[in-house]
């Protein structure tokens, strides 16, 4: 089957776009506008949208809950208060790099928000340190002590 030939994925079909191992969104869920650019590029930025702004709802991200909690804890001032996740990048003169840009974003979010972070498991100083600690504060005091003027 020549590309031509493929299919139209239709919701039914479609495997929705890969963020990460096991994690996938609806095409649906994307939404990617362009808007005018700031900065460089002359008189082209004043004729081009090539910004980017992508926005793509957390809900429909299939991933875990404890993963969706850490990735809107990361997300922070990135989320909408429609839940939605709106990612902007305009480093290039290219939409479509533009584009590339933001889903590598959206894709690196993912990615850390499916790492569970470590337990921490409470420790305390070994019998050595805590006696080295001691004898130190007690010759900083005796010095000290040795400092003060005799007493009449």
């Amino acid at each position: 089957m020549t590309r031509a030939e493929d299919p139209i994925p239709t919701p039914d079909t479609d495997p929705g776009v890969p963020l990460g191992p096991g994690v996938r969104v609806p095409r649906s869920a994307l939404r990617a506008a362009f808007v005018r650019a700031s900065g460089p590029g002359g008189q082209n930025v004043n004729k081009r949208a090539t910004k980017c702004q992508l926005r793509v709802a957390v809900d429909a991200i299939d991933m875990p809950e404890d993963a969706r909690a850490r990735l809107v804890a990361a997300a922070g001032s990135l989320l909408t208060d429609a839940g939605e996740i709106l990612i902007q990048d305009d480093t290039t003169r290219s939409a479509g790099r533009n584009h590339d840009a933001c889903m590598d974003r959206l894709r690196e979010m993912v990615a850390r928000a499916l790492v569970a972070p470590r337990k921490r498991r409470p420790t305390k100083p070994g019998r050595g340190a805590v006696q080295r600690r001691i004898d130190e504060k007690k010759r900083r005091g005796e010095a000290k002590q040795r400092r003060r003027p005799p007493e009449p």
